[in-house]
């Protein structure tokens, strides 16, 4: 058993040396658009866009490189948004800390949804995460803290380590800017460590990582709970960013709609979840003039989307290039 750890271990530096040449023009392309686009695109669209997009990433750790499908991903974001907007609103903390408190909260019930559901794997696994998601669902929907229907609404956005003031539309932006690339930039490490090559070797065989003697169920937890953290950081700042806690961030669609965004940016890639999220969250504001035909219209153009790139849209295009995106 010595003997074939040794023979593995020796690659994993090179998977974790850092970006590639070609990723690191990519990542750099990003962060030049989204540094342009409030000039000249509707800046809340870009705020939008931004915290799904930190969403799914934080899903595609899960899934993508964890091999776990969680169909109640949408407890952590809108959990730590309510957290985030009764912290600010209710407390009066700064939204730095109403954030972090955000972050804690999906922490915590991502480690105790984790610990229950890792017990099982494949569609046992993905219907506990949903039958706890929607116990969470109905207990915002009566808990007299959470506002109900009407949800938490007129969140302060005050101002951050009480020096920037986050009412100001642009300086918003690009504090939610910051907070995605850094969330962005951990989940790139994580994948590229040695702890995410583990995670990757677990969903790829789990019993040949166990002859190993890695504790599958350990790192699968690790991964579970980071991702419900990183989760909880796009529902806190989306919860300063609209001034809002509602009960559509814990609906069982909202979890829907982050597996479709993963799918269709391209599942296991590092850029996809970021092209998947700016594709849906674009559909669904510039179609929305169509009223009750966007969903077909939204229907048709994923069922399309799919039929024309099986591997997503960055899927495809890495598959092309014969280069990891």
């Amino acid at each position: 058993m010595a003997a074939a750890r040794e023979a593995v271990e020796p690659e994993a530096p090179a998977a974790a040396s850092g970006p590639t040449r070609h990723q690191a023009v990519v990542f750099a392309l990003m962060v030049g658009a989204f540094v342009v686009a409030p000039f000249v695109v509707y800046p809340v669209f870009l705020m939008k866009a931004l915290c799904f997009a930190l969403f799914a990433c934080a899903f595609n750790l899960l899934i993508g490189y964890g091999g776990l499908l969680s169909f109640g991903h949408a407890a952590y974001l809108g959990s730590a948004g309510y957290v985030t907007a009764h912290a600010a609103k209710v407390w009066g903390w700064p939204p730095e800390l109403a954030i972090l408190a955000g972050v804690a909260g999906a922490a915590a019930l991502g480690l105790v949804i984790g610990a229950l559901a890792i017990r099982r794997q494949g569609i046992y696994f993905a219907m506990i995460t949903l039958a706890l998601a929607q116990m969470l669902y109905f207990f915002c929907l009566q808990a007299p803290f959470t506002g109900g229907e009407d949800g938490i609404q007129s969140v302060p956005r005050g101002l951050l380590f009480g020096l920037v003031d986050l009412r100001n539309t642009l300086t918003m932006y690009f504090t939610v800017l910051a907070i995605f690339l850094a969330g962005f930039l951990l989940i790139y490490r994580t994948i590229h460590s040695p702890f995410g090559q583990v995670l990757k070797a677990i969903r790829e065989n789990e019993p040949r990582a166990l002859s190993l003697g890695y504790g599958a169920d350990q790192y699968k937890l690790i991964a579970f709970v980071l991702s419900a953290a990183l989760s909880g950081l796009a529902g806190g700042t989306k919860a300063i960013v609209f001034q809002l806690a509602s009960l559509t961030d814990v609906h069982w669609t909202m979890s829907g709609e982050v597996v479709l965004m993963t799918l269709l940016g391209g599942l296991g890639t590092v850029f996809g979840p970021v092209a998947g999220a700016v594709i849906v969250i674009g559909l669904e504001t510039y179609l929305a003039q169509l009223g009750a035909w966007v969903t077909v219209v939204q229907g048709t153009i994923f069922v399309l989307c799919v039929l024309a790139f099986r591997r997503g849209v960055v899927g495809e295009l890495a598959h092309l290039l014969r280069k990891p995106l």
